[in-house]
């Protein structure tokens, strides 16, 4: 026969996993509710509360789940949740909202039905997104090529012996601090006011020139940015290997060539990552600077008017400018979708590289 002891801590076992069990149940229950409610458009006070009250209640009935040997992977959990839950509400949610609300006639607030994919067939037929499409690949091609270039010139230059290196790094570094609207504005002084003394016109009156305008100045801000990633990797390579390069009778470039740039093959991958994918956002600058204007002759036979308006611009004139959230939805669905696409088959090819150098 079992010992009175031991029937009450079976007892106590029974009671504690019915418990755990109506706190799992009723905490999910909450957090269906009160997102359900959110998502139906419900203004009920009760939400945020009831949002609280299931996680709290849910993650109390996962710690006191009667398996002991689970306790210490639920205690990382609880101690992890904060950063999971942040990245849920910020990026997971959002991500899963957006691409429903692109399939319907949401107005900002409300949506009434349920179109489909009218909104991607509507997108594709408006021929500036596909200009604005079209030049935004343009102007990642043509960045993720020169930045690089110049950050590794600038990063040789910063890891070399001359005096004040030190100095350069911080000069060619300081134009990445300032705020993106900021210069963007500066360079629109400096090309509408100072160079056009030079020049004799506007750079920025002229979709071509003003396309090119904003290239100088993207390189101009995030070269530096680039330049501290490759000094970093610059520095990691080992001083013995280039001495005995040199012994071998290596000159500068096949030392360069042969030994610097294979042994910093994942710094390369790395910087070409950023430079992808920020040029791919670009928003402060293009709009700063020409707000997207320029005109277009005949693309598709049509005339345009915004001749510089990369993406991510288009994206927000639509959805705010214009007040077609639900248009402007589609096209950062497709937007992030041909960012992820293209990040990670860069990265697959730099990381292919790494493996043959």
């Amino acid at each position: 026969m079992g010992s009175p002891m031991g029937a009450k801590q079976s007892a106590f076992g029974r009671f504690q996993g019915i418990f755990s069990l109506l706190l799992l149940a009723g905490g999910a229950a909450l957090l269906a509710v009160s997102l359900a409610a959110d998502f139906t458009g419900s203004r009920a006070a009760w939400r945020g509360p009831a949002l609280v009250i299931g996680i709290a209640a849910f993650f109390v009935g996962l710690y006191f789940v009667p398996t002991l040997a689970h306790h210490r992977d639920i205690i990382n959990v609880i101690f992890l949740f904060p950063l999971l839950f942040t990245f849920g509400v910020t990026v997971i949610i959002p991500l899963c909202l957006g691409i429903f609300y692109s399939l319907t006639d949401w107005t900002g607030i409300r949506y009434t039905q349920f179109v489909g994919l009218a909104n991607y067939a509507s997108m594709f037929r408006e021929v500036s997104f596909l200009w604005s499409l079209l030049i935004t690949v343009l102007f990642v091609v043509f960045n993720m090529i020169l930045v690089n270039l110049v950050g590794f010139a600038l990063a040789l230059l910063c890891t070399s012996r001359l005096k004040g290196v030190g100095f350069f790094r911080a000069a060619y570094f300081l134009p990445n601090l300032i705020g993106g609207i900021v210069l963007g504005y500066v360079w629109q002084f400096v090309f509408n006011n100072v160079l056009v003394k030079i020049t004799g016109a506007s750079l920025l009156t002229n979709t071509p020139t003003a396309f090119a305008a904003i290239i100088v100045v993207y390189i101009w801000q995030y070269a530096g940015y680039i330049m501290l990633i490759y000094v970093n990797g610059l520095v990691t390579v080992p001083g013995d290997i280039i001495e005995a390069a040199a012994i071998d009778g290596a000159n500068a470039f096949t030392t360069l060539i042969r030994i610097k740039i294979p042994m910093i093959a994942s710094t390369i991958t790395i910087c070409t990552f950023l430079t992808l994918t920020s040029a791919f956002k670009q928003f402060d600058v293009n709009m700063a600077l020409t707000n997207g204007t320029g005109s277009v002759q005949d693309f598709f036979g049509q005339y345009l008017t915004n001749g510089t308006q990369m993406l991510a611009l288009n994206i927000y004139n639509t959805a705010i400018s214009k007040n077609s959230y639900a248009l402007g939805q589609a096209k950062a669905v497709l937007f992030f979708v041909i960012l992820a696409c293209v990040s990670l088959i860069q990265v697959r090819i730099s990381n292919s590289k790494e493996v043959e150098l």
